[in-house]
């Protein structure tokens, strides 16, 4: 038996950056929870080197409950890490290393508990998801969540483990993310009328995108979330080689966070559907918005030990969750504004807190 500072550091070693493979690490979890007599299944992506675990302890054609996490990480390129960010440290009880806190503490917790969960007679399962590429915008769980039906009856709920400091969140904001790009014509920069500026044609989209950010700002108000509306940005402009070249190509990278009730996609629509230009999706999901009265909520207070917390503006793959039917809550350790820095870090006693939480869980579901 392993305790969760053992498995995270094992987690922590396998440099699972979002957009590369994860094969070795999911190998290892699945040989893991299979010695525990756990039905496992993994699921391979379509890009052939990534993949989703879905596993269960107990009857699969029974409700239960799913514990979901993702296994991808963000870079690890800051030269404010003191050693090797895929080497976990423990200095003073905190456990650092790329992921600790996002979330692979959540993910080696859950492991951790899974002798106990398997002495347990579960009345209702226990489930165990792990997704890939959700840095890159939930790329991973849609996959997933397709072929939920085929691994188990209807779920009561699922927990998303992201670093809510074990408080349960029940609404989240929902995201769109587009590419914008304009193909010109390169030439000298003395002669412009022999050449057509890439840079110059995405100025349709930037000045709606401008525009649609300050509308949104006056539009629906939802107060438990900061700032109280939906939002719009533009986070990158790309395009051109030289001062005296025309740019014969541009590109520029738009983020919508919508409140609940609002489509993300929708908030990009006008701009996707300008003249001229050529638009990508490059990820979606919706929000989260669960009732303080779910029988998910009351469950998930009782077992954290924490009030509900109404909602926060970053976003998590439990709004992917509720819209294929399947109630969810986010409550996990850590803090969020340790995550995509250097020296992220997870404390050992936040790992504890976690197991028992999720041993809680599972004398409720025996």
């Amino acid at each position: 038996m392993s305790s969760a500072a053992e498995i995270l550091e094992r987690l922590v070693a396998y440099p699972t950056v979002v957009g590369t493979s994860n094969e070795a690490l999911m190998r290892y979890v699945a040989d893991y929870l299979t010695s525990y007599g756990a039905k496992v299944h993994l699921l391979a992506g379509p890009e052939g080197d990534r993949f989703n675990l879905f596993a269960t302890l107990g009857d699969p054609s029974v409700p239960g409950y799913v514990l979901s996490g993702h296994v991808d990480v963000v870079p690890a390129t800051e030269p404010e890490w003191r050693a090797d960010p895929f080497v976990l440290r423990n200095h003073d009880g905190h456990l650092i290393g790329r992921g600790a806190c996002d979330m692979k503490g959540f993910d080696a917790a859950v492991l951790a508990a899974v002798p106990q969960l398997a002495k347990m007679a579960l009345r209702a399962p226990i489930h165990i998801a792990l997704s890939y590429d959700e840095e890159a915008g939930c790329k991973g769980v849609p996959h997933l969540l397709a072929a939920l039906p085929d691994l188990c009856a209807p779920p009561l709920g699922a927990i998303i483990g992201e670093p809510t400091g074990l408080v349960p969140v029940l609404a989240h904001k929902g995201k769109a993310a587009l590419k914008v790009t304009a193909q010109g014509r390169s030439g000298h920069s003395s002669r412009p009328d022999l050449g057509v500026n890439a840079i110059h044609a995405l100025h349709p989209a930037l000045d709606l995108a401008i525009r649609q950010a300050q509308t949104l700002r006056d539009g629906p108000q939802d107060t438990r979330f900061a700032p109280p509306y939906s939002s719009l940005q533009v986070g990158t402009i790309t395009g051109g080689q030289a001062i005296n070249i025309i740019p014969e190509f541009a590109e520029m990278r738009i983020e919508a966070r919508a409140i609940a009730g609002v489509d993300p996609c929708e908030i990009l629509a006008p701009i996707k559907a300008l003249d001229g230009l050529q638009c990508e999706w490059l990820s979606s999901y919706p929000a989260l918005a669960l009732p303080a009265t779910h029988p998910l909520a009351v469950l998930c207070e009782q077992v954290s030990t924490h009030a509900p917390l109404q909602a926060v503006s970053f976003g998590t793959e439990a709004g992917l969750f509720q819209q294929a039917g399947v109630p969810a809550i986010i409550c996990g350790p850590g803090d969020i504004a340790r995550a995509h820095r250097p020296e992220e870090y997870i404390t050992l006693d936040e790992l504890s807190a976690t197991v028992a939480m999720i041993e809680r869980l599972g004398q409720q579901a025996a």
